[in-house]
């Protein structure tokens, strides 16, 4: 059940690709502009946002020390060059 207190906010992502094909986050921009650079993906596993709803690869992450989750949300599209796109839950 999507808590109503909750909303997904889908933010622009810069990200890298290694060699093996992973994509790792590197740096968040909000809504309001400001840019926060990901100090560490910690762990990237697919998983249900339960909170605002959704499902996709959650990623762990450190942004300025504290834990937070980042959500990919895989384009049900199979060709052209839209993948997915990036959210993260708000809080109202």
């Amino acid at each position: 059940m999507v808590n109503a207190n909750r909303l997904k906010v889908y933010v622009p992502v810069e990200v890298q690709f290694r060699s093996d094909g992973v994509m790792l986050p590197r740096m968040i921009t909000w809504e309001d502009g400001t840019n926060y650079e990901i100090d560490r993906v910690t762990d990237i596993r697919q998983a249900a946002a339960m909170r605002a709803g959704g499902q996709g690869d959650r990623y762990t992450v450190l942004i300025n020390g504290k834990q937070s989750f980042l959500f990919f949300e895989r384009s049900p599209n199979q060709t052209g060059n839209n993948i997915g796109r990036w959210f993260v839950e708000r809080k109202q």
